[in-house]
């Protein structure tokens, strides 16, 4: 099975150069678990309610100045939508990561998450689980 089959088509995102605050409305609005990054058209980071708060709010920023990029998490893992879900999940695996952005050519087409493969392949969902959540025990 191919990731482009059971990821979410409907990536929320934002650009760069926003603010934090916007970031947070958007969460409000969409209630989504990340935002997608983008700087024209390319995915270049995630943002997380996690990196607003201990990134922002912790740190006493003034939401409405810091930009998303700021306080992103760049150089994210993403995976083309061709892979197989097997390949999503060594990822998921090796990089300890909760949500992987999907691509063709640089451009997010999609997300797919723990959620979306443990839904689609529930033969793989104990075993995977299993080793995921020790490895996020050991990091």
């Amino acid at each position: 099975m191919l990731v482009q089959e059971i990821m979410n088509k409907n990536v929320v995102t934002i650009d760069s150069d926003d603010n934090v605050f916007n970031a947070s409305k958007i969460y409000q609005e969409k209630k989504v678990g990340c935002l997608v990054v983008t700087k024209n058209d390319f995915c270049i980071g995630i943002i997380t309610e996690r990196d607003i708060i201990e990134r922002t709010l912790c740190l006493e920023k003034n939401p409405k100045e810091t930009k998303v990029l700021d306080i992103m998490t760049p150089d994210i893992k993403t995976i083309h939508a061709l892979d197989t879900i097997e390949d999503a999940i060594d990822m998921i695996k090796k990089y300890h990561i909760k949500k992987l952005p999907v691509v063709i050519n640089d451009i997010i087409i999609g997300i797919i998450t723990v959620t979306d493969i443990s839904k689609a392949r529930p033969d793989l969902t104990k075993r995977f689980m299993n080793s995921w959540v020790k490895a996020q025990w050991r990091s």
